[in-house]
């Protein structure tokens, strides 16, 4: 079982840096079509001078309180109330677990760069969720281990979905490709070998999802059939990533679970995934709850194909985002 990051050692030494810091957490899929709440994904962009990610700057405060300015293409989308904001509330729960250990906090001037639209299926709260966290973790000099601050992330993010799943916050934060464990075992998540030579398209059509409402329209009893068929591709799957079989691990790219309810919600998704798929394409899935969906190729040029195609078919609006991307190795990082 995991432990409970309020009953460990003492961390009354760690102080403050007195310099500002920043931190990027990337864009992730979940789930990634196989592994409800069980698989994540990292991404950047085949473009690396354009990662797309949230950022969290951190200094300790000039004035005797803690502030939060909102910046960035979609702060206009995020509760006017910063103390609503999940930033906010990291920072509350950084505190209280920091302070229950004997740690001394100090106030803190915080900005949020929002660069994920809400709601869009690309891990848009666990990226600003794993920013805000890590920032404060690097503020104090690492007071928390990587395991202990993805529990608090966990909780965090149960705040807004309603449920603790890890599957976009341990790629942000960790990077790569991770396969998240039961409560059984002591840490939350395991890295996955990857395809190297494979391209990850993304496609967010400016339209809502919630992912409260994904995971309602989801019922509530499944099949055995269904259930044994999920079993089945996720293990063979993982597999295959280990041994490096595309054509496998491709085949069984499905998921049973999720898109049969979830692609009701998404407008042309159905005939978007057949001329992906009829084009070559490896795959096409809901990238987390949706909106965004996803392809995978293995060349460059057919990559190239895929993003016109969702371009054209599901991606049209102008605030719309269809990216080339790569796995993102390195998850949170100090820039």
């Amino acid at each position: 079982m995991r432990n409970n990051i309020n009953n460990l050692a003492d961390l009354s030494e760690f102080r403050p840096s007195d310099t500002e810091i920043s931190i990027f957490a990337p864009i992730s899929i979940g789930n990634v079509s196989v592994g409800f709440d069980s698989l994540g994904m990292a991404l950047s962009p085949n473009d690396k001078d354009k990662p797309i990610g949230d950022i969290v700057h951190i200094k300790v405060a000039t004035e005797n309180c803690d502030s939060l300015i909102l910046q960035g293409s979609y702060c206009h989308t995020l509760p006017k109330d910063v103390k609503e904001n999940i930033v906010w509330q990291a920072l509350v729960k950084f505190n209280k677990a920091f302070v229950s250990r004997g740690g001394q906090s100090v106030y803190v001037d915080l900005i949020l760069e929002k660069n994920i639209p809400i709601c869009s299926g690309l891990g848009s709260s666990s990226c600003s969720i794993v920013a805000a966290l890590v920032a404060l973790n690097e503020l104090y000099a690492k007071p928390f281990s990587s395991d202990e601050l993805l529990l608090m992330m966990g909780e965090l993010e149960c705040v807004i979905t309603g449920s603790i799943h890890y599957d976009n916050l341990a790629p942000s934060y960790l990077g790569g490709f991770q396969l998240m464990l039961s409560e059984d075992f002591d840490k939350a998540c395991q890295s996955l070998p990857i395809f190297e030579d494979c391209f990850w398209i993304i496609a967010y059509p400016d339209i809502v999802v919630s992912t409260r409402k994904a995971r309602e329209i989801l019922p509530k009893k499944y099949s055995m059939k269904t259930l044994t068929q999920s079993c089945q591709n996720i293990a063979g799957f993982i597999d295959a990533c280990y041994r490096q079989d595309k054509k496998q691990a491709f085949s069984l790219l499905v998921d049973k679970v999720a898109e049969p309810y979830r692609e009701s919600l998404l407008d042309n998704f159905k005939e978007t995934k057949v001329a992906l798929l009829d084009a070559g394409c490896l795959s096409v899935g809901i990238s987390g709850s949706g909106p965004t969906i996803f392809t995978v190729t293995d060349s460059i040029e057919l990559a190239e194909k895929a993003k016109s195609i969702m371009c054209e078919m599901y991606a049209t609006s102008e605030q719309s985002i269809v990216e080339i991307c790569e796995v993102d190795r390195l998850g949170a990082r100090l820039i």
